[in-house]
């Protein structure tokens, strides 16, 4: 009996030890393909206009940086599942820690720049900029310096990966820097949400209905709610099992899917915004193909509306209708026909 319970044991053994590895590996390698897939389709529906944008250049990296955390997960992680005892080298093991800890600054820093779709940088005073950034720029670099004395005292306490690896569960137990970060989060995202939202709100009140402005409105709520609520979700969870659980396994698994979380839901926004920009730059070189073969027709003069694409044709020219013309509006009645 002893000889067939000791294989069993050990069997059973080996299963716990490589179980939260496996997790990661499968969490990793889903999200990243549905990363990876995101990217194409927003590349595909980008234009030339779109990907001169700042914002678009900034997901993109967004992008990179959770498919190469992706990639270093999957070299860690995998190589526990496949050689246990032959792990990864030190930096390669730190490099995957940093790639996990670092970018939300990144991916929070990219939402805080709806902002400036109300305040322009061109028309706003620079005082009225720094009581507005001060707060976030403040959050941020604080959360730069608990991260950074957390991976110092997680790296000393360590020369081998396997050493690293042992001292998880001590490092990660009511850790009051990465605790704190993640507090710091909860309210630099909130800040930075709840005050995009309540100006939205007033902004727009003075705008009149103009075909699908107002649904427009109301899917850049949803999307920045949501780009809100989901990391929230995940930071809660997090700081719930650093402080109850002292296995850093669920905790870790938490982290890793809500890097991609955020990225997704700011990939959301640039792809809902691409989207429209190409509808719109196909229907321009489809209304120019129509126009040079019937030219007898003539040009739509006046104003004329494409509720289902949300364009509005003012003039001779078509319109797309997005969050930086809230800044145009707030001096203005928000009828955009006065102005052309």
């Amino acid at each position: 009996m002893s000889s067939v319970t000791g294989p069993e044991v050990v069997i059973s053994e080996f299963i716990d030890e490589i179980r939260p590895c496996f997790d990661y590996t499968l969490a990793n390698t889903s999200c990243s393909a549905c990363l990876f897939t995101l990217l194409v389709v927003l590349l595909g529906f980008s234009t030339k206009e779109s990907r001169r944008r700042v914002v678009f250049q900034l997901n993109v990296l967004a992008i990179c940086v959770a498919l190469t955390l992706g990639i270093l997960t999957g070299l860690t992680s995998g190589k526990a599942v496949v050689e246990p005892f032959d792990q990864v080298s030190t930096s390669v093991y730190i490099a995957a820690i940093v790639f996990a800890l670092y970018p939300p600054l990144l991916y929070d820093s990219i939402l805080l720049t709806r902002l400036f779709a109300l305040y322009p940088v061109t028309s706003t005073s620079s005082l009225t900029l720094v009581k507005i950034f001060t707060f976030p720029f403040c959050v941020k670099c604080a959360r730069v310096v608990v991260l950074t004395l957390f991976l110092n005292d997680y790296v000393k306490s360590g020369f081998t990966t396997q050493a690293l690896v042992q001292n998880q569960e001590a490092s990660w137990y009511r850790n009051p820097k990465i605790t704190a970060e993640w507090t710091m989060q909860i309210a630099d995202n909130l800040y930075s949400v709840s005050f995009f939202l309540y100006n939205l709100r007033i902004r727009t009140s003075l705008i009149q209905r103009v075909g699908g402005v107002s649904e427009r409105i109301r899917q850049i709520f949803y999307i920045s709610a949501a780009n809100f609520v989901f990391p929230l979700i995940f930071n809660v969870a997090q700081i719930i099992f650093i402080t109850t659980d002292r296995s850093p396994y669920t905790g870790a698994l938490l982290l890793l899917i809500n890097n991609y979380v955020a990225v997704i839901g700011v990939i959301f926004a640039t792809l809902w915004f691409s989207g429209s920009e190409w509808v719109r730059s196909h229907k321009e070189s489809l209304a120019d193909d129509m126009f040079s073969l019937n030219p007898s027709r003539g040009r739509t003069d006046g104003s004329a509306r494409k509720t289902d694409n949300e364009i509005i044709l003012i003039g001779r020219s078509p319109v797309t209708l997005d969050a930086g013309d809230f800044a145009r509006w707030d001096k203005t009645t928000g009828d955009r026909s006065e102005r052309v």
